[in-house]
């Protein structure tokens, strides 16, 4: 007979009910074999008295695995495991082998060759960002009151189901009237999709544009999402040279002269890595070569609201009068990374198409966040939001910069930048980031993945280093180990 009562155990302390605590158990032991197929189980009178459980909890279990095909119940004679019920087959493992085992695919699939973001923080250590905002300035109470009130309505319910893949309705039209304001835009609600950020905007601008050899033209140095991005659909990326008014329109015009491109990818407010602002000279010239040579060009304005020294400059979209400018955007470098929130903004054919694809990759949007971004637009929280951090990060870049001329001077060479979050730092060609982030470990400072600026077409020695996202404490701080790992490097 086999062993009930030294098999089972149960566990009163347990939140789960002790009818399925048995279940469980059950499984487990007939998917092991230790109850083959065709055992009569005792009664349930006899195994409750066994457990000191109550005979409806051994009937409940009991039923539950019938239920579930497990058992079977004849008339007269019984409760069987069924005889046709096939056992899993398993592996002896050594122990040694068993957290291998469990790591590995028991299929076949393919892989994408996409590098991995892990982020996983250490106390004590400090972590180097490419300019991020600061979500100790986020607020969460305001956000949090507004998310509140919305669930409280008696007509929440309408927004709980499944609705458009184009985002929320309210949120679309408070944006849409938001950035014809702020951004001189001229748009309605039906030209916006609302996505989770702006790499959604990317990859499907991306899978709309771009099929495999497809020539698009970015930044020598650029957003490396963006690179990966196009690569990904297997298109053939070309660069032209990027100086201190953004991309060479020059240089892009002699490309179009020579072959058919299907798009040109800009960061307009400020140049991924470099932090430059795209000249409005160069962005007239832009939008006439879009024009003439039949083009899309994908505007990640990520970092407009960002700006120390002048008025932002109004973005390409804002002239865009032939319908060639796929404009992308989001909150979450203003507000805080975790609210998932952006836009992709372009005619409404286009953004017809990319509601569709983005149906069946993510279908659709958090409605209670999309109305409480719609809310905190609307109210004025959010242009308050940005006049108060504009302050504060505008006071971090100066002491950054002012530490960086002071204390390590020796080391980089760089630009104050007039706007964002991060300085682009070049470094002595005396020494490498390879060299630098190793020592650098030494003094728990963490630089991060550089190969994502240092590409081997242009070797340019230099990364972006964000100061938004840290205190003044935590940027002196920062200078000072940056400055230990350089005595130790020159020894």
């Amino acid at each position: 007979m086999f062993p009930y009562k030294t098999s089972l155990h149960i566990n009163r302390k347990s939140k789960e009910p002790l009818f399925l605590q048995l279940t469980n158990q059950f499984i487990h032991l007939i998917k092991e074999g230790k109850i083959p197929s065709g055992t009569k189980l005792i009664g349930t009178r006899s195994l409750a008295e066994l457990l000191e459980v109550h005979r409806k909890t051994v009937v409940a279990c009991y039923e539950e695995l019938a239920m579930q095909g497990w058992l079977e119940t004849i008339p007269k004679k019984g409760t069987f495991v069924p005889e046709n019920l096939p056992l899993l087959k398993s592996e002896d493992y050594k122990e040694s082998e068993i957290s291998n085992h469990v790591n590995q695919v028991g299929f076949s699939y393919y892989k994408s060759n996409l590098p991995g973001k892990i982020i996983k923080k250490e106390e004590g250590w400090l972590y180097i960002d490419d300019g991020v905002s600061d979500g100790r300035l986020t607020p969460t109470e305001d956000l949090a009151k507004i998310y509140r009130r919305i669930s409280a309505r008696k007509n929440i319910t309408e927004h709980l189901g499944y609705t458009s893949t184009q985002g929320n309705e309210q949120l679309r039209s408070v944006l849409a009237n938001y950035l014809n304001e702020t951004r001189g835009l001229n748009i309605s609600k039906d030209h916006i999709l609302i996505t989770r950020g702006s790499q959604m905007g990317i990859w499907l601008s991306a899978q709309l544009l771009l099929k495999k050899d497809d020539v698009i033209v970015v930044g020598a140095t650029n957003y490396a999402s963006a690179d990966i991005t196009f690569l990904y659909q297997e298109a053939n990326v070309l660069r032209v040279p990027v100086d201190e008014n953004g991309i060479d329109t020059v240089a892009l015009e002699k490309i179009c002269k020579s072959q058919q491109i299907k798009g040109v990818y800009v960061t307009s407010h400020h140049h991924h890595p470099t932090t430059v602002t795209l000249s409005a000279e160069r962005r007239i010239c832009l939008l006439n070569l879009a024009k003439k040579y039949n083009f899309a060009i994908i505007e990640d304005d990520y970092d407009y609201d960002f700006n120390y020294n002048h008025a932002p400059i109004l973005p390409l979209a804002s002239h865009d009068v032939h319908q060639n400018v796929i404009y992308i955007g989001s909150v979450c470098k203003t507000v805080a990374p975790v609210f998932r929130v952006g836009y992709l903004i372009a005619s409404k054919e286009f953004v017809n198409e990319a509601s569709k694809i983005r149906g069946f990759v993510d279908r659709q949007g958090d409605a209670l966040q999309e109305l409480t971004f719609a809310e905190f637009i609307k109210s004025g929280d959010l242009d308050r939001h940005i006049r108060k951090v504009l302050k504060v990060y505008e006071k971090r870049r100066d002491l950054f910069c002012n530490l960086l001329k002071e204390e390590l001077s020796a080391y980089f060479s760089f630009k104050k930048p007039k706007g964002g979050m991060a300085v682009w730092l070049i470094l002595n060609k005396n020494y490498n980031w390879k060299q630098v982030s190793e020592i650098a470990r030494e003094y728990k400072l963490e630089i991060g993945n550089i190969s994502r600026y240092d590409m081997a077409e242009t070797n340019h020695n230099s990364i972006r280093m964000g100061f938004a996202s840290k205190s003044e404490d935590e940027l002196l701080e920062l200078i000072k180990r940056l400055k230990l790992t350089f005595q130790k490097l020159k020894h």
